[in-house]
Protein backbone atom coordinates (compact mmCIF):
# COMPACT_ATOMS: atom_id res chain seq x y z
CA UNK A 1 0.00 0.00 0.00
CA UNK A 2 1.34 3.42 -0.78
CA UNK A 3 1.56 6.42 1.89
CA UNK A 4 -0.62 8.37 0.90
CA UNK A 5 -3.44 5.50 1.54
CA UNK A 6 -2.51 6.33 5.38
CA UNK A 7 -3.00 9.71 4.77
CA UNK A 8 -4.59 11.85 8.33
CA UNK A 9 -3.72 8.71 10.81
CA UNK A 10 -2.15 9.13 13.76
CA UNK A 11 0.11 6.12 13.30
CA UNK A 12 2.45 4.76 11.17
CA UNK A 13 1.69 2.96 8.43
CA UNK A 14 3.76 -0.10 9.96
CA UNK A 15 2.11 -0.06 12.77
CA UNK A 16 -1.48 -0.42 11.17
CA UNK A 17 -0.30 -2.77 8.74
CA UNK A 18 1.31 -4.89 11.20
CA UNK A 19 -1.78 -4.83 13.47
CA UNK A 20 -3.69 -5.81 10.26
CA UNK A 21 -1.53 -9.35 9.75
CA UNK A 22 -2.16 -9.92 13.06
CA UNK A 23 -5.30 -9.82 13.19
CA UNK A 24 -6.52 -11.26 9.74
CA UNK A 25 -3.66 -14.21 10.42
CA UNK A 26 -4.08 -14.97 13.67
CA UNK A 27 -7.60 -15.76 16.24
CA UNK A 28 -6.83 -12.58 17.99
CA UNK A 29 -10.11 -10.39 18.94
CA UNK A 30 -9.52 -6.54 19.07
CA UNK A 31 -9.26 -6.37 22.69
CA UNK A 32 -6.21 -9.24 22.55
CA UNK A 33 -4.34 -6.91 19.77
CA UNK A 34 -4.95 -3.76 22.19
CA UNK A 35 -3.51 -5.68 25.20
CA UNK A 36 -0.27 -7.20 22.66
CA UNK A 37 0.52 -3.13 21.02
CA UNK A 38 0.27 -1.82 24.14
CA UNK A 39 3.16 -4.56 25.66
CA UNK A 40 4.77 -2.85 22.73
CA UNK A 41 4.51 0.89 23.78
CA UNK A 42 2.02 1.75 21.45
CA UNK A 43 -1.63 2.89 22.78
CA UNK A 44 -4.20 2.02 20.74
CA UNK A 45 -7.49 1.15 21.40
CA UNK A 46 -9.72 -1.49 20.20
CA UNK A 47 -12.42 0.06 18.17
CA UNK A 48 -9.41 1.90 15.97
CA UNK A 49 -8.32 -1.54 15.16
CA UNK A 50 -11.53 -2.25 14.36
CA UNK A 51 -12.13 0.54 11.96
CA UNK A 52 -8.71 -0.41 10.40
CA UNK A 53 -10.08 -3.93 9.46
CA UNK A 54 -12.74 -2.47 7.58
CA UNK A 55 -10.48 0.05 5.70
CA UNK A 56 -8.10 -1.28 4.94
CA UNK A 57 -8.86 -5.39 4.48
CA UNK A 58 -10.83 -5.18 1.17
CA UNK A 59 -7.72 -3.24 -0.64
CA UNK A 60 -5.16 -5.64 1.14
CA UNK A 61 -7.36 -8.58 0.11
CA UNK A 62 -7.39 -7.37 -3.38
CA UNK A 63 -4.15 -7.06 -3.78
CA UNK A 64 -3.04 -10.27 -2.01
CA UNK A 65 -5.59 -12.58 -4.02
CA UNK A 66 -2.97 -12.74 -7.02
CA UNK A 67 -0.39 -14.15 -4.71
CA UNK A 68 -2.26 -16.24 -2.63
CA UNK A 69 -4.02 -17.99 -5.34
CA UNK A 70 -2.44 -20.63 -6.92
CA UNK A 71 -4.14 -22.41 -9.87
CA UNK A 72 -3.25 -25.64 -11.85
CA UNK A 73 -1.57 -25.81 -15.24
CA UNK A 74 -4.59 -28.37 -16.27
CA UNK A 75 -7.72 -26.91 -16.68
CA UNK A 76 -11.09 -26.48 -19.50
CA UNK A 77 -13.74 -25.00 -20.91
CA UNK A 78 -17.15 -25.64 -20.20
CA UNK A 79 -20.29 -23.84 -22.19
CA UNK A 80 -23.80 -24.44 -21.54
CA UNK A 81 -27.01 -23.02 -21.38
CA UNK A 82 -29.79 -22.91 -18.67
CA UNK A 83 -32.60 -20.72 -17.43
CA UNK A 84 -32.62 -18.01 -15.05
CA UNK A 85 -35.48 -16.16 -14.80
CA UNK A 86 -37.39 -18.10 -17.42
CA UNK A 87 -35.40 -16.83 -20.19
CA UNK A 88 -32.36 -19.49 -21.45
CA UNK A 89 -28.42 -18.17 -20.95
CA UNK A 90 -25.47 -19.30 -21.87
CA UNK A 91 -23.48 -20.40 -19.11
CA UNK A 92 -19.23 -20.16 -20.03
CA UNK A 93 -16.91 -21.65 -17.31
CA UNK A 94 -13.36 -22.10 -16.88
CA UNK A 95 -12.76 -25.24 -14.26
CA UNK A 96 -9.31 -26.65 -12.75
CA UNK A 97 -8.69 -29.87 -12.66
CA UNK A 98 -9.89 -30.45 -8.97
CA UNK A 99 -13.46 -29.16 -10.06
CA UNK A 100 -12.77 -25.26 -8.68
CA UNK A 101 -14.50 -23.11 -10.69
CA UNK A 102 -11.84 -20.47 -12.05
CA UNK A 103 -13.89 -17.89 -13.85
CA UNK A 104 -17.74 -18.00 -15.60
CA UNK A 105 -19.94 -15.92 -17.02
CA UNK A 106 -23.36 -15.80 -18.57
CA UNK A 107 -24.47 -14.72 -21.55
CA UNK A 108 -27.84 -13.79 -23.61
CA UNK A 109 -26.35 -14.30 -26.63
CA UNK A 110 -23.68 -16.56 -28.02
CA UNK A 111 -21.10 -14.46 -29.15
CA UNK A 112 -17.50 -15.31 -30.41
CA UNK A 113 -15.99 -12.27 -29.64
CA UNK A 114 -17.75 -12.17 -25.88
CA UNK A 115 -16.05 -15.63 -25.42
CA UNK A 116 -12.99 -15.05 -27.01
CA UNK A 117 -12.69 -12.17 -23.86
CA UNK A 118 -14.32 -14.41 -21.57
CA UNK A 119 -11.17 -17.12 -22.57
CA UNK A 120 -8.61 -14.59 -22.53
CA UNK A 121 -9.73 -13.40 -19.03
CA UNK A 122 -9.38 -16.88 -18.03
CA UNK A 123 -6.20 -17.42 -19.30
CA UNK A 124 -4.99 -14.45 -17.52
CA UNK A 125 -6.14 -15.58 -13.85
CA UNK A 126 -4.50 -19.10 -14.38
CA UNK A 127 -1.34 -16.84 -15.31
CA UNK A 128 -0.56 -18.97 -18.13
CA UNK A 129 -1.58 -15.85 -20.36
CA UNK A 130 1.35 -13.12 -20.17
CA UNK A 131 0.38 -9.62 -21.23
CA UNK A 132 3.37 -8.68 -23.43
CA UNK A 133 1.91 -5.03 -23.26
CA UNK A 134 3.13 -4.23 -19.89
Amino acid sequence: MKPQDFRYRQFLPTIILQCMRWYLRYPLSYRNLEEMMEERGVDVDHTTLYRWVQKYSPELDKRIRWHARTFCKSWHLDETYLRVKGKWKYLYRAIDKHGGTIDFMISSKRNYQAAYNFLKKALKKTRVFKDHNR
